[in-house]
């Protein structure tokens, strides 16, 4: 029997709006996508939004992408590794790859009986969180700093802008002089801005994530030998490649591995190998995803070569109300992957279908 292939675009609400320097965010249009073949029922989250903010692809794109060029390369059930291969014919579009490539993630370790973190071998079991927060007013930034520590978060991450920067760091680092921090410039800086970037060493950041151009290394290189503060590469790593080509010019100490950003799992365990290779850390951020997405997020984070905690928050960080009955849960900082098999959701349909504003199908 023919595979059946569908894509949900479903609208959850947030629970207080999300700031970056790209803008505020209130609602996650996610796509979802659904695939039933062999009486397994595989699902996965594509990690574009309605613009093309962090990435020149977007729900609009994603979809042709798929529709018109993709879809073909799962008639026949793969396995990751063969999709990837043969979606090499279409140039980019990592974020649509994804959403199908982690889909035959789930369908084959379903099919397995295992769950994803025990199909792709090397788990740790668990997941360390840390959490990433907003910006806002600074003593709202510095309150949720507060019960994020009072949660047991591993790390705190939080968004700065030019501007913005010794406000909302020097605001939390008088109150917490020594908890693990981060810091989160979405590339809203340019080489120019060198000494704003030094003058952030004081602030004593476990890293510095992203503070250039979304596709550059080579002024993060030059950036990393004139600051202390380790540099992060988020927007910047997208392909096994880009993160080798990161750590031989030495622009990157630290790299944020989000699946979707890099065409699924097989490119995200290979880039956290090089990563590690050369010295480097490693961490699983997340695109504000549904529990189906950030299912995928938990798996990939337990694995042994992911060293520091990740934004995989527990599922009502975000949402009042998910797309799964069985959300995660933190205990001392840490979450442990599902024990189902496949990502070991368990879909509440009735709100999946109320949430729905638009079904596809596409095979």
């Amino acid at each position: 029997m023919k595979p059946r292939l569908s894509c949900f675009e479903v609208v959850l609400p947030f629970k207080v709006p999300f700031t970056t320097s790209f803008g505020t965010q209130s609602e996650r249009h996610a796509l979802l996508f659904r695939l039933e073949a062999d009486g397994v029922v595989a699902y996965s989250e594509c990690v574009t939004d309605v613009g093309p903010h962090y990435s020149y692809e977007d729900n609009y794109t994603a979809m042709h992408i798929i529709r018109e060029y993709l879809a073909k390369f799962v008639e026949d059930l793969p396995v990751p590794k063969v999709f990837l291969e043969r979606s090499e014919a279409v140039k980019g579009h990592n974020m649509a790859k994804a959403a199908l490539e982690m889909l035959l993630w789930d369908y084959h370790s379903k099919l397995s009986g295992k769950p994803i973190h025990e199909y792709m071998g090397g788990s740790k079991g668990y997941a360390d969180v840390g959490i990433s927060i907003g910006m806002d007013k600074v003593e709202k930034v510095v309150a949720r700093v507060g019960e994020a520590i009072q949660r047991g978060y591993r790390r705190v991450k939080v968004k700065i802008e030019r501007g913005r920067e010794h406000e909302i760091l020097g605001a939390i680092r008088e109150v917490y002089p020594e908890i693990p921090l981060t810091a989160d410039a979405n590339c809203d800086y340019r080489i120019k801005d060198i000494e704003i970037l030094k003058s952030l060493d004081r602030y004593n950041l476990v890293y510095l994530e992203q503070p250039l151009d979304h596709d550059d290394l080579v002024d993060h290189a030059k950036l990393r030998k004139q600051i202390s503060t380790p540099i992060c590469l988020d927007e910047s790593i997208t392909s096994p490649d880009k993160a080798r080509k990161a750590f031989e010019i030495g622009a990157a100490d630290v790299v944020n591995i989000k699946p979707g950003r890099v065409g699924g799992f097989t490119n995200s365990l290979e880039i956290a190998r090089i990563a590690r290779d050369q010295g480097g850390h490693v961490w699983v951020g997340g695109m504000l995803e549904t529990g189906i997405g950030r299912a995928f997020n938990v798996a990939l984070a337990s694995h042994s070569l992911v060293d520091y905690p990740g934004d995989t928050s527990p599922n009502d960080k975000y949402f009042e109300q998910d797309i799964v009955k069985n959300p995660f849960k933190m205990i001392d900082g840490r979450i442990k992957p599902n024990t189902g098999p496949g990502i070991g959701v368990d879909v509440d349909l009735d709100y999946f279908i109320k949430v729905s504003i638009k079904m596809t199908r596409i095979v």
